[in-house]
């Protein structure tokens, strides 16, 4: 139940600041964020440590939601591997920030995500299921990040990320991306083929093993 207390002038906007608590982690005792996108009805939480806002740039970090990797230790993928890390890089600097974006499977939803587990499981490669099943090779979106990161007075920043898309992302929102940080995980036999794709199919910016 959203908060009364919130300003009216927050009211009817698409994306709706909730509150505010602490979250004590292994590495660090973030402040967590909560956002309600009134559109779809999708919660999105942002952390942050140490004063994000005092216009210097911010390491920063956007995740999109990945139940598997990130609560289910699949290795599958690199998305838990990347969300610890970019945790870790923040607690060590002592100041970040990193949002998280619930739009599973590149935004096709978990069960979509489970019906494209399947494709691969019998050949297909990650953007090849999510076609087979309808979808474009990646749905999500990152406008939502702007005025997440408006709001915690973050307007440059140090962006962990392979992913050119996610710069292009922030540029278009006029946020300044000062520095561009890679986030290159170890691959292991199961996400091989899911991290060549990345790179041949999506332009990320890794270096494949072919």
């Amino acid at each position: 139940m959203l908060s009364k207390d919130l300003p009216a002038t927050t009211q009817d906007q698409e994306l709706e600041y909730v509150t505010s608590c602490q979250l004590p982690t292994e590495w660090a005792v973030f402040k967590m964020h909560a956002f309600l996108e009134h559109a779809t009805g999708k919660e999105h939480i942002a952390l942050t440590l140490g004063d994000v806002a005092d216009g210097q740039p911010v390491l920063t970090r956007l995740h999109s939601e990945c139940l598997t990797g990130d609560a289910l230790f699949s290795k599958r993928c690199d998305c838990g591997p990347q969300l610890e890390t970019a945790l870790q890089k923040i607690a060590r600097e002592g100041r970040g920030a990193l949002l998280y974006l619930r739009q599973e499977g590149r935004g096709i939803g978990l069960l979509n995500k489970v019906h494209a587990y399947r494709l691969q499981d019998e050949g297909a490669d990650t953007v090849e299921a999510n076609q087979q099943l309808g979808f474009a090779a990646d749905l999500r979106s990152y406008t939502l990040c702007g005025p997440m990161l408006k709001h915690l007075g973050i307007g440059s920043v140090k962006l962990m990320t392979n992913n050119p898309r996610k710069i292009a992302a922030m540029e278009e929102m006029q946020i300044k991306v000062e520095e561009h940080i890679p986030l290159i995980i170890k691959r292991n036999p199961y996400n091989e083929r899911y991290l060549n794709t990345k790179v041949t199919k999506l332009g990320h910016m890794m270096q494949p093993d072919l």
